[in-house]
């Protein structure tokens, strides 16, 4: 009866050594079952990736695993992407370190699902001891205090812009790349995909006019608004802030707005207040010449009673950007200006000198009572 037993258990061994492993045969030495089954390859057999692992007894290094024997896109676009460096089985840096615990992304555990993609991102591209050793600026405490991040983390809006949305997932590129989703020339359609309502009128303004027609120093979206700390637009922060952004290019339009009582009162933190964008719009922006600007004069009467209640034809005759050091544009400005500087300088002066001889003579009458 012994011997029958010994005979079948030899039996059992051949056959298992003849036949390719099973899940079950491989779970009975790697106690891996709860947490694979739940994984998303809990539906697959093991040798569909130990490949290596024919029969049994197995050696003891096998091939190693290639993820691209299943994901062969994605590999791809990993190889070509700034990633293809990132080890030997970079995939696990974004999906999981544990590869039997790898869970869809659909799956809110998963680190690439929408609401974990930046802190999962931010493990190298952070402030952390493996962004500063990969030489990677922190880009992560930026956009963790943008208004997309608040939109994602805060309110849990899983539509709200985040790395893979601009960056796409596996063929990320450099900014330099013109194939790159965040390269200058491909940044309207980037951000299109979400704000299409804001794409289509930038691109029939002049800056977007501009753009298409090849002008690279042509505003974009992160010419204005940055590319990872986008700021609440509504904040008067950034109102303030931003007309400075516009004077970057138009320096001389910015310097005469910057003697205007709208840019003192604005720069005293008020947010109700006039600024580039409350009289030329925001992205539809038109040169004065074409009908439909909000500066065009037949427009002004309209544009001006945003604000100004009541506004008429005489009212707008105001001339916002008038320059006092320009004597051919603004004549009588520029007499007025140089006549209060004269006064100012002349009665500066004045009293300058009368302090000077006063004190002159002080002096003298000093030295006249010290006599005996």
């Amino acid at each position: 009866m012994k011997l029958h037993a010994v005979a079948l258990a030899f039996l059992a061994a051949a056959l298992a050594a003849a036949a390719p492993a099973g899940n079950e045969l491989c779970l009975t030495c790697h106690d891996k079952g709860p947490t694979f089954d739940a994984s998303i390859h809990g539906v697959i057999g093991c040798t569909d990736c130990h490949v290596g692992y024919k029969a049994f007894p197995h050696a003891d290094n096998p091939p190693p695993v290639n993820c691209a024997g299943c994901h062969a896109a994605a590999a791809t676009a990993v190889a070509s992407s700034v990633h293809a460096h990132a080890g030997k089985l970079p995939c696990l840096n974004c999906h999981g370190s544990d590869p039997h615990a790898i869970v869809a992304v659909s799956d809110s555990k998963s680190p690439m699902f929408t609401l974990n993609i930046p802190a999962t991102c931010g493990q190298c591209h952070g402030n952390t001891k493996a962004g500063k050793d990969l030489g990677l600026k922190d880009v992560y405490s930026k956009y963790a205090g943008s208004i997309h991040a608040f939109g994602l983390t805060k309110n849990g809006l899983i539509v709200s812009a985040q790395c893979v949305s601009c960056h796409g997932s596996h063929g990320i590129l450099k900014s330099g790349d013109p194939k790159s989703m965040v390269n200058r020339a491909n940044v309207p359609d980037t951000c299109g995909n979400c704000h299409k309502g804001i794409k289509d009128p930038y691109l029939a303004g002049i800056h977007g006019a501009k753009f298409t027609a090849g002008n690279t120093a042509a505003p974009v979206c992160i010419t204005c608004h940055n590319a990872h700390d986008i700021a609440d637009v509504n904040t008067g922060a950034w109102q303030a802030a931003e007309t400075s952004r516009c004077g970057q290019c138009h320096a001389g339009r910015f310097n005469t707005y910057h003697d205007t009582f709208h840019s003192q009162v604005s720069q005293l933190g008020y947010a109700k207040v006039a600024r580039c964008w409350s009289c030329h719009g925001e992205h539809a922006i038109l040169p004065t010449s074409d009908p439909k600007s909000m500066v065009n004069p037949a427009n002004l009467v309209k544009t001006c009673s945003q604000c100004h209640e009541g506004a008429n034809a005489g009212f707008v005759k105001y001339e916002p950007h008038a320059d006092m050091h320009d004597r051919k544009a603004s004549p009588v400005l520029y007499a007025s200006a140089m006549g209060m500087n004269f006064l100012l300088i002349g009665t500066l002066g004045f009293f300058a000198l009368h302090t000077i001889l006063w004190f002159i003579r002080s002096i003298a009458e000093s030295k006249e009572h010290r006599k005996p």
